[in-house]
């Protein structure tokens, strides 16, 4: 049987407990061997004792003092942008390979369906934001198609999903979210916004992407859209579209004005998805996690794939 890479997890809130399970329910090439936190009394690193996984409640600095330190290769960041810095720094020096939850974006931004292959050698990469992963991968089904003057995403997410690292994150967020929609979803111009829905019950993710293009059959951007849903439901099952593609055409007597940006002509794009999460350790609403985690674990099993013979596929 091929030896499992070891790797370690620095946060154990909602996002680094649910990756946790994720990776021993269903990861053939990764193995948790040790969690980290920094509140003695969280849910998380008791859930990772009583799977025999080593625990610290002393952040980073335990993290380095433990003897298995040595042995992990791959070190998942599921805290916040203000501390990834320093985790990055002490992990990578030490040679590990980071993957960022965070939207500090230090290392290049990752979508597993658009360019995970070309970050394969990356000392940290980051895995932008739930409502990127969710929302990149159509802004560039379109621009297969045509090139993508503007694109605005809206992600709605329960407020019970939000945990305080969310939470504190938000204008890091929409920074990273808008950039990253530019980057790899290939946009001109990109904005985005996250909305935490309060409402009860609560609702699963739900996304709207707005995506403004050079003219295009609307047919042929529908197909890549449809194409693209299928690719990401490869790792997150609960991914799809809520209804058909939207279109509408603007010509030049009569282009579409978007403050702060400017006036484009050709076709809008809209798209609306939902996200239900697989409940590993959430209940399915939060899908804004299980897109975020499972996402991680694919770029991850990639990445110890490519690195590290004698690794399962």
């Amino acid at each position: 049987m091929a030896e499992k890479v070891k790797c370690a997890i620095i946060g154990s809130g909602n996002i680094g407990t649910d990756l946790m399970i994720k990776i021993g329910k269903r990861s053939n090439a990764l193995e948790v061997a040790a969690v980290v936190g920094i509140d003695p009394q969280s849910e998380g690193l008791a859930m990772a004792r009583e799977r025999g996984i080593a625990t610290t409640d002393q952040g980073i600095d335990g993290f380095a003092a433990m003897p298995e330190f040595a042995n992990v290769k791959i070190v998942f960041d599921a805290t916040s942008a203000g501390a990834h810095a320093r985790h990055s720094e002490i992990c990578t020096k030490a040679g590990k390979i980071m993957l960022d939850l965070t939207p500090a974006a230090i290392g290049p931004y990752v979508i597993p369906v658009v360019n995970s292959d070309e970050h394969l050698n990356a000392p940290n990469v980051n895995m932008v934001t739930c409502g990127g992963q969710a929302t990149i991968p159509m802004v560039h089904a379109v621009a297969q198609v045509a090139p993508v003057h503007y694109a605005e995403i809206v992600a709605s997410i329960a407020s019970k999903s939000a945990g305080p690292g969310t939470r504190a994150n938000i204008d890091e967020f929409t920074e990273t979210t808008s950039r990253a929609i530019e980057v790899i979803g290939g946009a001109g111009r990109g904005k985005a916004v996250i909305i935490l829905n309060p409402a009860e019950p609560p609702l699963i993710m739900r996304d709207t992407v707005f995506v403004l293009s050079a003219d295009a059959e609307p047919e042929a951007i529908s197909a890549s859209v449809k194409k693209m849903v299928e690719r990401v439901q490869d790792y997150v099952p609960g991914y799809r579209l809520k209804q058909e593609v939207q279109f509408e055409r603007f010509g030049s007597n009569n282009p579409v004005r978007i403050p702060g940006y400017g006036e484009f002509s050709g076709i809008k794009s809209t798209i609306f998805l939902e996200v239900e999460g697989a409940a590993d350790y959430l209940p399915a609403y939060a899908g804004n996690l299980d897109i975020m985690t499972a996402a991680a674990l694919t770029t991850a099993e990639r990445i110890a794939a490519h690195k590290f013979a004698g690794v399962a596929a």
